[in-house]
């Protein structure tokens, strides 16, 4: 059965999509440290030729998350914590410069905006907790919740107005957003209280926008990033 991080490819540039695709099933233990693989297989997993796959392939050696065993052969590399801590300080570092870029250039019509998403937000907070209270089921609330959070992260990356920053930061996540999607709500589901600890950072965050103060919205942002990441991998 073909998982999230292997599904069929649509959008972007092929080479792109296979690339992300390939390294969130390294990342995650969908393709194991140690396990061989071909162009043609992934390329069939994948749904597309061998030709994107190919230079996906390329810049996973690079990264280090796949080792040449043959022309066409490559296996998974064994992964050690360093490694996932090497790749999940890229993707805070980006998401840093994106907050930095958002207090230099969002306007105050996007910061109203940025304000109501978290109000719609913390009235889904207000009814799940109330759900939970009642032992009642929570599962689309939870994920209406999710929802309002993208829509949040995606509005804070519309006020950076560097869209080659944002293209960067997607391409280079640990977790494909199918993927930190579906961890969330498991860990959510499994815990109520999970990442109440780091909400007030979005607020804090609006405040820096304001304010425009670049340096507070970057430590914010990476303080943030790097406890969700953390708990993601179940550091």
């Amino acid at each position: 059965m073909v998982t999230d991080s292997l599904a069929t490819l649509t959008s972007d540039t092929l080479a792109d999509q296979a690339y992300r695709s390939v390294r969130a099933a390294i990342v995650t233990g969908e393709l194991r440290p140690g396990q061989k693989v071909t162009e043609r297989g992934l390329a069939e997993r994948l749904s597309v030729s061998p030709t994107p796959v190919r230079e996906a392939i390329r810049r996973l050696e690079q990264d280090g998350l796949l080792t040449r065993t043959g022309p066409r052969t490559v296996k998974v590399s064994d992964l050690g914590d360093t490694a996932l801590q090497d790749l999940a300080e890229v993707e805070v570092a980006l998401r840093g410069m994106v907050a930095r870029f958002a207090a230099r250039h969002a306007t105050p019509e996007k910061l109203d905006n940025l304000d109501a998403i978290l109000d719609e937000a913390d009235d889904l907070r207000i009814v799940i907790r109330k759900r939970l209270s009642d032992s009642a089921p929570t599962t689309r609330h939870i994920n209406q919740l999710l929802d309002t959070v993208q829509r949040f992260n995606d509005a804070v990356n519309a006020c950076a107005g560097n869209p080659v920053l944002v293209r960067l930061l997607d391409q280079t996540r640990v977790f494909s957003q199918a993927e930190s999607r579906a961890r969330r709500l498991e860990r959510a589901l499994e815990d109520p209280h999970f990442g109440e600890e780091r909400w007030a950072t979005h607020r804090a965050l609006v405040d820096a926008l304001r304010a425009g103060d670049e340096g507070t919205a970057e430590a914010v942002v990476i303080e943030d990033a790097r406890g969700g990441l953390s708990a993601l991998l179940g550091e």
